[in-house]
């Protein structure tokens, strides 16, 4: 590979002049710019930003390290973007944790520490400035140690350690918001259809259920509250479970068991839209398939994601205001309206 110093002996100039060019530095006459520029098109050469990291003592790249990137390719996109855009370089680091465990790794803390301690020992070999580790969902992250060598933001999990900042969905707004909806169109008995019971996500939407009643003097009623599993079928039995308490409106915690929901009130005939309302979460693909379209509540994974990389950079670049404990940010959803909810009236 050409190096710095045979381009300068070609264009007979300095090796800081080469150096000065190829980072864009202004204090460099055009004819000399355009005749290096025109050589290292020539040549192909391409610098060694790792071999500069270690001379400098800082890489300006930053790891992404994610559980899997089948489900955190917007929030990955977003910080990869918002990186590009402040001139720091990213390398990808994909643990495939659903696609070698499937749903079995959750709880299984060592099993991922396992999986993740050679990539982060990769990471420091090649001395980047900082690692923001996305989460497949959120729960409590307590895979960095304190007083790790380089800054750690944790993207859509809960950093057990304050150290380390933490950016999640603000999920009890979620769910106070899209509970606040029905209540506007004038629905009071509203049945909900949750995730796992023990679910970070469920727990969290279920407290802003219960918080918007609350503030419209509606009584919170645990008969109404079914716990599912994310899945479409659960969706579907839980509709039918809670048909027997009168209900005119569900609030189902994804969309996916929105759409089993769909599923049982066709069968019986009924109309989402005009017999019962619905409204969902995460505004996946298929709410705005299913008929009528669902109303729910859309995640900001790019916020998300674009907040980790902001909070990332401003750590790097400025060490000395590198806090001891960190907040938790949390990120609001936006409601999508579409034709899943009907105004009951008085």
């Amino acid at each position: 590979m050409i190096t710095v110093k045979e381009i300068a002996k070609r264009c007979n100039v300095s090796p800081s002049t080469v150096s000065n060019i190829i980072n864009g530095r202004a204090n460099v006459g055009d004819k000399t710019r355009q005749r290096v520029l025109d050589y290292i098109q020539e040549t192909g050469y391409q610098p060694n930003y790792f071999a500069q990291s270690i001379r400098r003592q800082g890489s300006r790249v930053i790891s992404i390290i994610t559980e899997d990137l089948s489900g955190s390719n917007t929030m990955v996109e977003a910080i990869m973007a918002y990186c590009d855009d402040n001139d720091y370089r990213t390398v990808l680091m994909n643990l495939r944790l659903y696609k070698k465990w499937q749903d079995t790794w959750y709880d299984e803390s060592e099993k991922v520490k396992t999986a993740l301690k050679p990539i982060i020992q990769e990471a420091l070999s090649i001395r980047v400035d900082g690692i923001i580790y996305v989460a497949g969902h959120c729960r409590i992250i307590d895979y960095f140690p304190p007083n790790f060598p380089i800054p750690v933001v944790i993207a859509y999990g809960l950093s057990k350690d304050s150290e380390y900042p933490s950016i999640i969905v603000d999920d009890e707004k979620g769910g106070y918001d899209a509970t606040r909806y029905l209540i506007a169109k004038g629905h009071k008995k509203i049945g909900v259809i949750a995730g796992v019971i023990d679910n970070i996500h469920t727990k969290s939407r279920l407290l802003g259920y219960q918080r918007a009643l609350f503030d419209d003097g509606v009584l919170y009623n645990p008969s109404l509250v079914c716990y599912g599993d994310w899945e479409r079928k659960s969706g579907y039995h839980k509709t039918k479970q809670l048909l027997n308490e009168d209900i005119t409106a569900i609030f189902c915690m994804n969309d996916t068991m929105a759409a089993g929901a769909y599923d049982y009130l066709y069968e019986l005939g009924l109309d989402v839209g005009k017999d019962i309302s619905i409204i969902g979460y995460d505004n996946m693909i298929v709410s705005d398939y299913i008929r009528p379209r669902l109303t729910t509540n859309e995640i900001q994974l790019g916020e998300i994601g674009m907040k980790s990389a902001e909070i990332m950079i401003q750590t790097i670049e400025d060490p000395e205001n590198r806090k001891s404990e960190y907040m938790t940010i949390k990120v609001p959803c936006i409601m999508i309206e579409r034709e899943s909810v009907f105004f009951l009236g008085e």
